[in-house]
């Protein structure tokens, strides 16, 4: 099987796994913005996977288009042979890769053990990776930070991760205790471009953390060309169209919103067609969809920088359904730009 990060250009753009965000909706409409060289998926837990009660959840996670593609599947968890039995699944549902999350600063993430906890279990972190490797023949990498409380750490965790020789290594450049409370450490590049070539060379170092977009790419490559790639997580919240030079007019951005929309939609229908089925009733029924309220926090993205903006976003938060936000778009007096 094909190495995906082998084949990647040196600069490779990649948008960060983001829990609630980076769902199938949400990476359809960066695809159609402007697309990143890699989609990463959002978490998905290895025991929730391996539990019989769990697996429905974990896999509409899992759940891919062809407009992914290359996509990387994120999985976090604790339990070594839960590693091994998601892993050895990936490859049938599509994925050229999967990634190990050890940097998630979630409490509730790092209170199961996983996440940036595996920072202070080294040997249990070694040996998932190890499990998760000898049951694909996709290619293995994982997503880190410098450390868990101090940002020294990072001489000691990153050649214990290097030696297991991931296909790709990111490094998220702050701790995990530092949140984003603070800015990236962009002046540890060299070191940790040092120790990646001194442990694994063949592996992909990929940076993130305070990465914007394609402009501040672009002067990074300059200053740091021995980078293979870099992640963009929160940037996207600022611009949709951050993997590429353009910037979106009002018009567009809504676009995009309506789009994403129309996205919802269908897949609210999917989920409550195969919901209704499966119980053996007809669509007339209470069958649960999506939920709404969590798409109202992608309204930011495309409602900002505007005149009245401010104004529109609070409408639409108020919005009970996908039908009322598109009734105050089309009711909404926009000022001439």
């Amino acid at each position: 099987m094909k190495n995906v990060w082998a084949e990647l250009p040196r600069g490779f753009m990649v948008l960060a796994p983001m829990e609630g965000v980076t769902d199938v909706i949400f990476r359809q409409v960066i695809a159609r913005a402007g697309r990143p060289d890699v989609f990463f998926t959002e978490f998905t837990n290895v025991s929730s996977y391996a539990s019989e009660r769990g697996r429905a959840n974990a896999l509409e996670r899992l759940k891919v288009v062809s407009t992914d593609a290359p996509i990387i599947a994120q999985i976090w968890g604790k339990n070594p042979e839960h590693f091994s039995e998601l892993a050895a699944a990936l490859g049938e549902l599509g994925f050229q890769g999967l990634d190990i999350n050890m940097g998630c600063p979630d409490r509730h993430v790092n209170a199961a053990g996983g996440g940036a906890a595996m920072i202070r279990t080294p040997e249990l972190a070694v040996e998932c990776i190890r499990r998760a490797q000898a049951a694909t023949q996709l290619p293995v990498s994982v997503k880190t930070r410098l450390g868990y409380s101090y940002v020294d750490e990072f001489r000691e965790w990153l050649p214990i991760l290097l030696k297991e020789e991931p296909a790709a290594l990111t490094v998220h450049l702050r701790t995990r205790k530092e949140m984003s409370k603070v800015p990236a450490h962009f002046e540890l590049i060299p070191e940790i471009i040092g120790l990646t070539k001194a442990f694994s060379p063949q592996t992909k170092l990929i940076i993130n953390g305070d990465i914007k977009d394609l402009t501040q790419v672009k002067e990074l490559m300059q200053e740091y060309p021995q980078v293979d790639g870099y992640m963009i997580g929160r940037g996207v919240f600022e611009n949709p169209y951050c993997f590429t030079e353009h910037v979106g007019t009002r018009e567009e951005l809504l676009g995009l919103l309506r789009y994403q929309l129309d996205l919802f939609d269908e897949e609210d229908m999917r989920l409550k067609r195969e919901r209704a089925t499966a119980l053996g009733e007809g669509l007339e029924t209470s069958v649960r969809g999506l939920p709404f309220d969590p798409l109202k926090r992608f309204f930011r993205i495309y409602v900002h920088s505007f005149a009245g903006a401010a104004e529109l976003r609070a409408r639409l938060v108020e919005c009970r359904d996908t039908r009322e936000v598109r009734k105050t778009l089309a009711e909404w007096k926009f000022e001439e730009e």
